[in-house]
């Protein structure tokens, strides 16, 4: 069993394994390939891959002689049919890529398509990529905002704190709660889920409730989408608390649609100067009318940052996290002999698969292409 390790485009500075995971395969046996430089922008060398057993290669070279290729972002590469890749390719976006390589007769495997239950955590890229995003939007937010985030009594007169909406409790969000109160902001949450109202008020925030929502319990952990007249009731109580909001933070997104828009115009409007708001829905049109993904906007007033890739910020703990998730999906489907079993009745490998044997096999991404 032969895995090659492929270098991301020069807009990722992550890398699907770190040395310390290289070490793990290489000591059961299996044979590592890595493309020269894939983890310096990681804080890895390359020196660092051969010392825990891996071969520094070329990317043909790695591309021809890998069982199983890893790449976070869909390679453009010429691939050789029979041959697997694994990463986290966003096929609901990317029908023709996937079409293509299921004309190639390649097999691939897309971690953020996993069943979002128990037995997945442990694989789930989403999860272990939010959860920095979360954090990072909050010092992003904090570092861009002209004000204190806590309230501060001096000699010269009281600051308050600053106070924060943030919309959508996933992980992200949950993770921004978290990183908001330990530097002393307001908090208030909105979430179309009332089931995640618990977990937040446990981080010390007010959960916004809107009454109607529709049931999300069968989504796998994912929104869904709302009736138009729990639509006018969310908007309005959103419109309510962003006119007091000083940051927002907002994450919402639905698989395999756009970002819904959450935030509008005439809500923009009634911030005050200096608000800022953290979109990391951008990569999807972003929960404002004006969001620009990788950019900032300036409107009336307030900064909108668009920025879906904000765990690439932290590159070495966000490749690890990832490298992990990516090593206890390989035990799915590798044996203990080092040999290929791909177990179709195992539901992760199912729900992860997009092609194979010449077809998109991946009931969700069909449908997305019908």
């Amino acid at each position: 069993m032969t895995i090659g390790i492929l270098k991301e485009p020069v807009s990722e500075t992550r890398v699907s394994l770190l040395p310390e995971a290289v070490a793990t395969l290489t000591k059961k046996g299996i044979t590592v390939l890595a493309e020269q430089g894939a983890g310096e922008r990681s804080y890895s060398q390359d020196a660092a891959y051969t010392q825990a057993g891996a071969q520094i290669k070329s990317r043909q070279e790695i591309i021809q002689q890998s069982d199983i290729l890893l790449a976070i972002h869909p390679p453009t590469d010429s691939i050789p049919s029979s041959k697997i890749i694994i990463g986290v390719f966003q096929p609901l976006f990317a029908a023709s890529t996937m079409q293509q390589w299921a004309g190639a007769g390649i097999t691939s495997f897309s971690l953020d398509m996993l069943p979002r239950t128990t037995r997945a955590q442990s694989m789930d890229v989403l999860s272990s990529q939010a959860n920095i995003a979360g954090y990072k939007a909050v010092l992003l937010a904090a570092n861009s905002y002209g004000r204190y985030f806590p309230m501060f009594m001096t000699a010269a007169g009281s600051i308050a704190p600053a106070k924060m909406l943030i919309l959508g409790a996933g992980v992200a969000g949950l993770q921004a709660i978290a990183t908001a109160r330990r530097l002393g902001a307001v908090v208030e949450v909105f979430d179309t889920r009332p089931a995640v109202k618990e977990e937040v008020m446990s981080l010390g925030a007010k959960f916004i409730e809107v009454e109607g929502a529709a049931d999300a319990s069968k989504a796998g952990g994912y929104a869904v989408e709302q009736s138009d007249d729990y639509k006018k009731k969310q908007e309005e109580r959103i419109a309510a608390s962003i006119a007091k909001a000083d940051i927002v933070i907002t994450t919402a997104q639905i698989p395999g649609k756009k970002a819904p828009i959450l935030i509008s115009e005439a809500m923009l409007n009634s911030m005050r100067d200096g608000s800022v708001i953290v979109d990391l829905a951008a990569a999807t049109g972003g929960n404002t009318p004006v969001t620009k993904n990788n950019e900032t906007v300036q409107h009336n007033g307030v900064r909108i940052i668009g920025d879906s890739s904000l765990q690439s910020s932290m590159p070495s703990d966000a490749s690890k996290l990832y490298g992990k998730n990516i090593l206890n999906f390989l035990q799915l489907i590798i044996t203990k002999e080092n040999t290929l079993n791909l177990n179709w009745e195992d539901d992760l490998v199912k729900g992860a698969c997009i092609t194979h044997e010449g077809n998109i096999v991946n009931e969700r991404v069909k449908q997305s292409n019908q």
